[in-house]
């Protein structure tokens, strides 16, 4: 399709073909299922453009069934385990700083190591491997991890096992959000949104069971010594998280049965098994779909028409998914807009991945500190600040599901939004002089960045083709992970018992609130590709 390089929808080839279809086919356009694309003309192959538009409009005639349901729960788990572990490890600090005399900087920076490593390996890997393997494989390493950290006799030793651990956690969102997004009908594309409400509870969840168990089986924090024996409860603590996590995949690899994704299937060359998926996923939902395996080869034959393209299998392959080389990056900038929002919504998550860590990863010694100060430190207020604090995600998340849809707000006003008020109650947060007063600025802090993540966390591969989405998220997730790393590494030269972190981190919020606006591309009311 020589004329078709730099269109899409508006070939003529192609539109003529559409419009020869006769009522109830598959490739018929209409007013309820006629969503526009996400991407800018010219920004993916417009063989694969055409063939995941046909895939689109298969799965909106499907609809929001079961098996989207249960994915819904499923890829959840992802977004519980990629909160619960960051805020466990903040919970468990001062206990581990205690028992070893130790620096506690260096297990977060040990974490955040991990994390970083797991994004590129599972982010960038689900483009080459496919989707099913990385979603089957991540929890079961955090699982087997963390249960064994428990026992660790050295602080070292508890340093290596939350690094690995920590590559499981990072290379769940990469993957479960790709994995979310390519079965859901554009019409509902704002629960991957609303999915962050597992978010929250991974916050809660680590919170409780903290609650339950440290207050009474740690050292107090004016403690001058502290033995193995007093100080047990951050290690029942890690190996119920890590016996949570083996629950966990066991659901996601015995019950839940994960079919590939029919669009990464498609831009693998293997169009048969992505029909055989929509066909199986109608069928879950008790439904049927009209999609034929020639729906999708009909493009390969009109391209081969128009300038002698080669449509065998191998040669799909080799056009459509470049195994390990950098053309799933270059595709992520293949034009003037895409690269902008590519380049921007990176810059947005390295901003953030340095400042949430850096405020959130010490928030516990920060309001065990200034507690302290208001004569109320103990441990046990501590841990029902952080459940109080914890149970505020939730509402955040169904907020952010309603406002990315608003009429004149969309994706980037509500990232906007919520961003900058992230950072407004940081700033507050140092005015106040009663413990109640930090702990109410800290709940509003809690509210809007839930819905900031939420928001971050859906935008994001909606924004990028499937069969570079991986790779698109697993880069924004590891400008993340890099940029993490930096906080404990600051931590450490710091004085944390000074508010200079949280003014960093709201100043950096402020930021990246500001260059949310800057997005050339709004996903609101339109597919993904």
């Amino acid at each position: 399709m020589a004329e078709a390089t730099n269109t899409t929808r508006t070939s003529p080839t192609t539109s003529e073909h559409v419009d020869e279809k006769k009522q109830g086919h598959i490739l018929q356009r209409t007013e309820s299922s006629a969503l526009s694309d996400i991407l800018p003309e010219g920004a993916v192959d417009p063989i694969y453009q055409a063939k995941a538009e046909v895939l689109n409009r298969a799965i909106q005639e499907i609809g929001f069934g079961k098996y989207q349901a249960f994915l819904f729960v499923v890829t959840g788990f992802g977004w519980l385990v990629d909160n619960l572990w960051p805020v466990s490890l903040s919970i468990i600090l001062t206990p581990v700083m205690n028992e070893f005399h130790t620096r506690g900087p260096f297990l977060t920076l040990s974490q955040n190591v991990g994390l970083l490593v797991g994004a590129v390996l599972f982010g960038l890997g689900s483009d080459i491997w496919g989707r099913r393997v990385s979603f089957n494989t991540t929890l079961l390493i955090v699982g087997i991890f963390a249960t064994a950290a428990a026992g660790s006799p050295t602080f070292t030793c508890l340093c290596v096992l939350a690094a690995i651990w920590s590559i499981g956690v990072g290379g769940n969102l990469p993957v479960d959000s790709a994995i979310f997004l390519e079965f859901l009908p554009g019409t509902h594309q704002y629960l991957l949104t609303v999915l962050s409400i597992w978010w929250a509870f991974g916050q809660l969840l680590a919170s409780l069971v903290a609650w339950a168990i440290l207050p009474n089986r740690s050292c107090p924090q004016t403690a001058t010594s502290c033995a193995k024996k007093d100080n047990m409860g951050w290690r029942y603590f890690v190996i119920t998280m890590g016996g949570l996590m083996l629950v966990l995949w066991a659901i996601r690899f015995f019950v839940f049965r994960l079919h590939e994704s029919p669009k990464y299937l498609m831009g693998r060359g293997r169009d048969a098994e992505a029909v055989e998926v929509v066909h199986k996923v109608a069928a879950y939902n008790g439904k049927t779909s009209n999609l034929t395996v020639e729906d999708l080869t009909q493009f390969d034959k009109e391209g081969a028409a128009e300038k002698g393209l080669d449509t065998s299998a191998k040669a799909a392959v080799q056009r459509n998914v470049e195994k390990f080389k950098a053309n799933h990056i270059r595709s992520l900038f293949r034009t003037r807009k895409l690269a902008i929002s590519t380049s921007l919504i990176i810059l947005i998550w390295a901003i953030i991945g340095l400042a949430f860590p850096l405020y959130n990863a010490f928030v516990p010694y920060y309001l065990a500190t200034r507690g302290a100060d208001f004569g109320d430190g103990s441990v046990y207020i501590t841990y029902r600040n952080q459940v109080i604090l914890s149970v505020l995600g939730i509402p955040g998340a169904l907020v952010g599901g309603w406002a990315v849809d608003l009429p004149y707000v969309g994706r980037k006003g509500a990232l906007s939004i919520s961003t900058i008020l992230t950072g407004v109650f940081l700033f507050a947060g140092t005015t106040a002089r009663t413990s109640d007063a930090l702990l109410g600025w800290n709940c509003g802090y809690t509210f809007t960045s839930n819905i900031m993540y939420g928001v971050l966390y859906a935008m994001t591969p909606e924004l990028f083709p499937t069969k570079d989405r991986g790779t698109g998220n697993g880069l924004a997730s590891t400008a993340n992970r890099i940029f993490g790393i930096m906080a404990p590494i600051i931590a450490l030269y710091a004085n944390l018992t000074t508010a200079v972190p949280i003014w960093v981190a709201g100043s950096l919020f402020l930021l990246g609130g500001v260059i949310s606006l800057l997005v050339p591309l709004e996903p609101r009311g339109k597919t993904s590709l």
